[in-house]
């Protein structure tokens, strides 16, 4: 025999609402793809005793209803996303959240406190900063470069992703810190063609500004697109084209300056 459903007040309801919109919208800020913010808001709501859970999503905001006591009682709430950098430890502490509350049965004062103790795990800059600088090494290597451009994309690219850290720390516009992350990447690698460091000066340059490849945009845009989710994949494929224009500009900006005719 099926347990009678308790009712809610429209206050509880309206609790349940900005509960579950905190979740979709932490989500949504680090990356997660669409269908998966809209099926785990569902299933909080359904978890948290609400008929239904209808959302709309576009790249800056979400638009959350919730529809309770055979769908007459609704509350309706949306908020604003801003962009934050992409990390997925987020995204999976939510789902922990809700997997919890479905398989406990627990209250919504549960999961806002769970949400509220939901910190981004950050690496050390310092190790960051080494990790990007090997890969982008390791990279230009693959592609039969010799040592001396190994060790110059290396080092390019090292001093590129700590400008870039420190750009993304006072707030600049993304645009701009992929410009000017593309700019100094390609001014160093540039220095080996310059003074003949190296035999496959190309190399270097093209992979000392792999770390700015927009690669999570492009994929999910992608994914957006495939399921339906036209307004999503769109704005999340401008992005992307939008950070790689400014890429192409800071490098194009780079070779003019030092008079090179390009790769």
């Amino acid at each position: 025999m099926n347990e009678k459903k308790e009712k809610l007040t429209y206050e509880e309801q309206t609790k349940i609402t900005r509960t579950i919109i905190k979740a979709a919208v932490l989500m949504l800020e680090y990356g997660a793809e669409s269908r998966l913010i809209e099926t785990v808001a569902q299933r909080l709501g359904k978890a948290l005793n609400v008929d239904s859970v209808e959302v709309s999503l576009i790249p800056s905001a979400i638009v959350l209803t919730t529809l309770n006591d055979k769908q007459t009682q609704s509350v309706t709430t949306t908020r604003r996303a801003h962009h934050k950098p992409i990390n997925m430890s987020i995204v999976c502490d939510v789902l922990k959240m809700c997997y919890k509350v479905e398989k406990e049965k627990l209250s919504v004062d549960f999961a806002i406190k769970a949400m509220k103790e939901i910190k981004p795990n950050y690496y050390n800059n310092w190790l960051k900063i080494f990790m990007v600088a090997l890969s982008c090494a390791c990279f230009a290597y693959l592609n039969e470069a010799d040592w001396q451009a190994f060790a110059t994309t290396f080092v390019a690219s090292g001093i590129a992703m700590f400008v870039r850290q420190e750009l993304s720390r006072k707030k600049f516009v993304q645009i701009i810190t992929f410009g000017v992350t593309a700019f100094v990447a390609t001014i160093i690698a540039a220095l080996s063609q310059i003074y003949n460091l190296t035999a496959t000066p190309n190399t270097a340059l093209s992979a000392s500004v792999l770390l700015l490849a927009p690669g999570f945009p492009f994929v999910n845009s992608v994914l957006d697109a495939v399921k339906g989710y036209l307004a999503m994949g769109w704005g999340r494929w401008m992005q992307a084209v939008l950070l790689t224009a400014a890429t192409s500009i800071g490098i194009v900006f780079a070779l003019t300056v030092l008079n090179i005719q390009g790769w």
